[in-house]
């Protein structure tokens, strides 16, 4: 199969680019997703769309000012002025789709308020089934424009030939091996919740693109900062149900074991998890409590919420809600530039997959849906006008040496596994640890492991040992036990495996999609678990123990270009000893 783009992913990053390429470009554009088109970490967005709409009471340099104060120093200011300029345009697009957005009595569009943000600005749909309704529209868009929608087809690998991307290879819907050629192609996976055992994100949010970019040697930055939404339902259920934002925004409030407020229920999320984390600790509880009974009207207002209480045997009239946080959304990715393209010619990368610069060390609440819409509008825009490579503007002139001006200074970019001190301590490395294979098996074969079970060994270790608040201690563990699972995971891989010459060398694929997808997730916490053991301090989404404050030194971007040995830590940079 030939095409002129091929999208990965069918979330609102990936659909909106095929929407404004499809039909009026004349370009063949095809749809790649493993699961079926509507289901994405999109429709699970409970949280709204944040963008200027709300006349002289808001304005775009209050919507910056906002972004870059969640993102703790780390946002790239062209990004972010991108974002909240060109983000009101795509809402009023999307209401030209047919999305149906809450409105006031009167038809204006009703705003509301979230953490981190100053004025209210956020769009709902349905209350709190924002993501459900931007993807309704998009998908119908879709089906009526695209040349090709693959549903139910995993990617396995980038295609490299002399130097740039020209598609991938890829599991049918029967398991068989196939590849989809392109002249561009568009990584638009979403994000990697399910490295972590209590997550917000459904099961198909595995990495998969950011492991494909590491193994394939394209720039990846900011792993480390991985966002914990700090009120998901304590309940067995996974991914957990989310208590959404708006709730506290419209008055609900966070109570400890005791029933005492304790933090402010509007700071940034990466503010209140830690305040969680360290209240949990204290009172040695495994979850707190979001009151929710003063409330009017909850069931109308937030009927998606309501009927997922309900089907815990809650009642938000009258009980308290057990809360803690879940895993939810990685702040980084692929390096881009302005317009998605990546440091390889041929590939771009737009929405959680990629790292814009627009929310630095933490995303600020409901910037997510509204940067998939902007920057999948601008990637569009550069492929249509037969853009091929990179330019050297936002994150991507980190990699370039003309590091990203901000307000405060600019960011360097080090490399977590290549500009390092060779004297220092590394940790504990696993000495017996093999290299990565150069064989990978065929995805029909079987293998003497469950995927399963490894799958939650993984999970498990990186909750204990890299969620909210972090150790030199807990990481450690962590990397030990990704060692162990991806040493399981290569034994099975080499005993029944062909080799082949065409594939990178290293973990992919496994014994079909489920050894695919834990090879993904072996890569995914690897690289995070690197970046988060060399940066000694707490910023943003990353929080560090013995290191409480944010370090002016630590300003950085931390960059990975290849996947590195599995359960191995790396020594400090240079620049940070």
């Amino acid at each position: 199969m030939k095409l002129d783009v091929l999208v990965l992913g069918s979330g609102v990053a990936g659909l909106s680019a095929v929407v404004r390429l499809a039909t009026p470009t004349g370009l063949r554009v095809g749809v790649l997703t493993k699961a079926d088109l509507a289901q994405s970490t999109t429709r699970w967005a409970q949280g709204g769309i944040a963008a200027a709409v709300g006349g002289d009471e808001d304005s775009t340099d209050l919507h910056l000012a906002d972004t870059l104060a969640a993102g703790a120093g780390l946002c790239d200011v062209d990004a972010v002025r991108v974002l909240v300029d060109e983000g009101p345009g795509r809402v009023d697009e999307l209401i030209g789709l047919g999305a149906v957005f809450d409105r006031e009595a009167g038809g204006d569009l009703a705003l509301a308020r979230e953490g981190g943000h100053s004025t209210a600005r956020v769009l709902h749909a349905g209350g709190a089934a924002t993501g459900a309704e931007v993807e309704r529209a998009l998908v119908s868009a879709v089906r009526r424009s695209a040349a090709a929608v693959l549903e139910q087809w995993f990617a396995l690998d980038l295609i490299v030939e002399a130097g740039r991307c020209v598609g991938v290879r890829a599991l049918d819907p029967e398991g068989g091996r196939q590849e989809v050629r392109a002249t561009q192609v568009v990584l638009a996976t979403g994000g990697a919740g399910q490295v972590y055992a209590v997550t917000t994100n459904p099961p198909e949010a595995t990495g998969d693109g950011v492991a494909m970019a590491l193994r394939a040697g394209v720039p990846v930055a900011d792993l480390e900062f991985f966002q914990f939404h700090p009120t998901a339902l304590h309940h067995p259920a996974m991914p957990r149900p989310l208590l959404s934002e708006a709730l506290r925004g419209h008055g609900a409030l966070l109570r400890d074991a005791r029933g005492e407020q304790f933090v402010d229920e509007l700071a940034p999320r990466d503010v209140v998890s830690r305040a969680m984390a360290d209240r949990m600790a204290a009172q040695g509880v495994g979850y707190l409590w979001l009151d929710a009974t003063g409330l009017e009207s909850f069931g109308e207002r937030f009927p998606t919420v309501a009927a997922s209480l309900a089907a815990a045997g809650l009642d938000p009239a009258v009980d308290w809600l057990p809360i803690a946080p879940a895993a939810h959304y990685l702040s980084g990715g692929i390096v881009t530039d302005l317009d998605g393209a990546s440091a390889l010619p041929g590939l771009w990368a737009v929405g959680e997959v990629a790292c814009t610069g627009v929310h630095g060390a933490n995303r600020l609440a409901s910037n997510s849906l509204l940067e998939g819409m902007v920057f999948g509008a601008r990637l569009a825009e550069a492929i249509a006008s037969g853009r091929d490579g990179p330019e050297d503007t936002g994150v991507m002139r980190c990699l370039s040496g003309s590091a990203g001006a901000t307000a405060a200074g600019e960011i360097a970019c080090v490399d977590v596994d290549t500009g390092v001190d060779s004297e220092e301590d590394t940790g504990p490395e696993s000495p017996d640890t093999p290299p990565p294979p150069t064989v990978r098996s065929d995805p029909g074969s079987s293998a003497d492991i469950d995927v399963a079970k490894l799958r939650e060994r993984l999970q498990r270790a990186m909750i204990e040992g890299a969620g909210v608040v972090r150790s030199p201690q807990s990481l450690r563990m962590a990397a030990a036990e990704v060692g162990a699972v991806a040493r399981h995971l290569v034994s099975a891989t080499v005993a029944g495996a062909a080799t082949d010459t065409a594939t990178t060398p290293h973990i992919v694929g496994g014994a079909g999609r489920a050894a695919g997808e834990l090879a993904n997730l072996v890569t995914v916490s690897g690289a995070l678990l690197r970046a988060a053991y060399v940066r000694e301090e707490t910023r943003g989404a990353h929080a560090r123990r013995d290191f409480p404050e944010a370090r002016p030194q630590w300003r950085c971007r931390l960059v990975h270009r290849a996947v590195a040995t599995p359960g191995t830590l790396p020594p400090h940079p240079k620049t940070q000893s």
